[in-house]
Parts: C-alpha cells; structure tokens; sequence
C-alpha cells in the first residue's frame, strides 16, 4: 500500500514540503479513543501517542489530532510505536460545538471529501436535524450526500416524498434510501464510493451507520447493538471515531451517535444551505435586515405569502441566534484561555530567576 491510496495527494506533498520537520515520517490517524490513537503507515497500523510539547502547547482540542489527521511521525520499539510530533493542515475537517454547557469546538474527523449525513424512515427522520448536519458539512468544506436508512419500513411513495422533499429544500444535494435489512439501494451506495477518497458517516445512535460499514465491508466486522421500539433510538455501538479502508479502495470514517449537533459562527455556511432564505435576504429593504419584525423584509413577505415554509423559516433564524450567541461566549473563553497561557508563561519564568 501506498500513501496515496489512504488519501495523501499532491495536496498534502506540498505541505510536506513546507513543513519544518524533515526528519519525520508521515502517518495517517485511523483511531482515536479518548487520548489513545492508531496511526497507518505504507505496512501497518499501530499505537501511537503524543510529544509533550504538541500536547502541551495546543491551547484548545481542536489542535489535538483526530481521525483522518495526517500526521509527522518518529517510530520507536522497532517500529510498534509511533510518537505524534506535529500535524498536517486540514484540508477539510467535521466539527460542532462540544456537548454541554463547554463552549469549545469538538472535532469529528478531518480530511474527509464527503459526509454520508444518514437519517432513518422512521422516528429518527427529521429535516431540522439533517439542517445541522448540512451546515457542519458546508462549514468544513465536505460534500454532504444524504441517505435514508430502513426504506424496508415505509413505502416507495413515501421514500419518494422524503426525497423530493430534501431536493425542495437543499437544492444540488444528493439523497438516496437504502436498506440494511433487505440490501436495497446498498449497490447504489457502493456506486458512490470511489479510490482513494474519504468518507465519513453521520448521524444519531440506531439510524444504521455501523451496520451498513459491515455490509460495505462483506462480512461483519463491527458490532452493532439493536434500537428500541418504541422510540426507533439505539445505544452508542460505535464508541469511537475510526477510519476503514474498503477492498475498493475508498476509505471511510464511522462515528459515534450524535444528539446534539450544536455551531460555533457558521454563518456563512448557513447562508450556503438555506440559499433560498439567503436570495431572498438580498431583496430586503434594509442592508442590516433581522429579518423579524421590518418593514419590507423580503424573507417574511415570502412567509406571509407561503412562498417560503414558516418552519424552514425559524430554523434558519434558530440557527442563526445559536451562532451568533455561541461565537460571543468562545471568543470570550479564547481570551480567558489566552489571559491564562500568559499568566502561567510569565509565572514559568520568575520561578527559573529563583
């Protein structure tokens, strides 16, 4: 196996040309559990972990590595280990807001040329959630291809509604139905996977993510945990982010079940997946718009005329207030964390005077 073929293109080799540290090897990140990682080479995969100076002067987790990273590596122990000493820029990346009241960014994976957002027929579908999903994709850069799990619990009629309904509202994105349990529409999303390239599966707990990386691989290879009934939700089987190289070539990321899919000043990529909301902005009468109560805002004379779904509507305006919100509380911990690094710089250096 060539580097090229776990994604490393001309794109890459440039920044490896850049980089500062010719006296390292280059990896790729294929596990990341908690603070433990997996590295693939040309030969092999193995344990990995960090220097102390990147673990120590990465001054958020966003600078941590995570699944997909391309990463500068030193192997030791006969080459069983590899020590992480820097990472490549990302030329795309996955990422929310961290769960929780923590204002912080959560990165998912990276280096990812297209994100498989999965909703399932039946409890799980729903159009403000796949909003999100959109915007996270858009946001990094990633192409989003949309894919309704369990088609074996509805009807064609209504797999053909949900996908008109997705091409109504997210002009130009992709939207297929598959089936683990029957295998319909699986070819489809064989089809879609090409050499070389990354792939990453989202969505919630129980929509069949795992299940369908089995069938993608032939044989049952990950485990998977049955949802319940009453509510279509499933355990976390996946507990950790993993990259896979399918015998076609194509690699692909699963991770775990989402329940929150929270944004940090996105809003330019908002803007990008509700362009319908975004033209008719343009039309407004006012530049600085809110687009709530002024006259001649052209987003709610489309409202008012049911030209533009209300719902489709306050999800954009949700999603906008989260932004903005989120943005003011991590710009003022980014200064905290700042204020703090040069407190315990300068604390550092008093303590090696004495």
């Amino acid at each position: 196996m060539e580097l090229a073929d776990l994604g490393f293109d001309s794109w890459f080799q440039k920044k490896q040309e850049e980089s500062q540290t010719p006296d390292c090897d280059v990896a790729r990140i294929t596990r990341v559990d908690r603070d433990r990682y997996l590295v693939r080479n040309e030969e092999k995969e193995i344990p990995a972990e960090l220097t102390g100076k990147l673990l120590f002067s990465t001054d958020t987790r966003q600078g941590l590595p995570c699944a997909g990273d391309w990463v500068f590596v030193q192997y030791c122990n006969d080459g069983s280990l590899a020590i992480i000493h820097d990472l490549f820029p990302r030329k795309s990346f996955l990422r929310r807001r961290s769960a929780g009241d923590n204002i912080d960014f959560q990165m998912i994976a990276s280096n990812v040329d297209v994100a498989f957002i999965i909703q399932s027929c039946d409890f799980n579908y729903n159009l403000r959630r796949m909003e999100r999903y959109l915007v996270m994709a858009i946001e990094g850069h990633v192409e989003p291809i949309i894919l309704l799990s369990k088609s074996d619990l509805v009807d064609n009629g209504d797999i053909e509604k949900k996908i008109s309904e997705i091409n109504d509202a997210y002009i130009g994105v992709r939207a297929a139905a598959f089936s683990n349990k029957t295998t319909s529409g699986l070819e489809a999303v064989q089809q879609m996977l090409e050499k070389g390239q990354t792939y990453c599966l989202l969505g919630s707990s129980g929509v069949g993510k795992t299940t369908l990386l089995n069938h993608l691989l032939g044989r049952d290879v990950f485990e998977t945990n049955p949802v319940r009934e009453k509510d279509g939700r499933g355990r976390h089987t996946t507990s950790c982010r993993q990259l896979t190289v399918l015998d076609n070539g194509s690699l692909l990321i699963d991770t775990p079940g989402m329940r929150e899919v929270g944004m940090i000043a996105v809003d330019d990529s908002i803007d990008d997946s509700f362009s319908d909301i975004y033209e008719l902005s343009r039309n407004c009468r006012f530049n600085d718009c809110t687009h709530t109560v002024e006259v001649g805002c052209a987003i709610l004379i489309a409202v008012q005329n049911k030209g533009l779904d209300e719902e489709r509507y306050q999800s954009y305006m949700k999603l906008m207030k989260e932004s903005e919100f989120h943005q003011m509380s991590y710009t003022e911990k980014r200064k905290k964390d700042k204020r703090f690094g040069r407190m315990a710089k300068t604390a550092m250096k008093q303590t090696r005077k004495k």
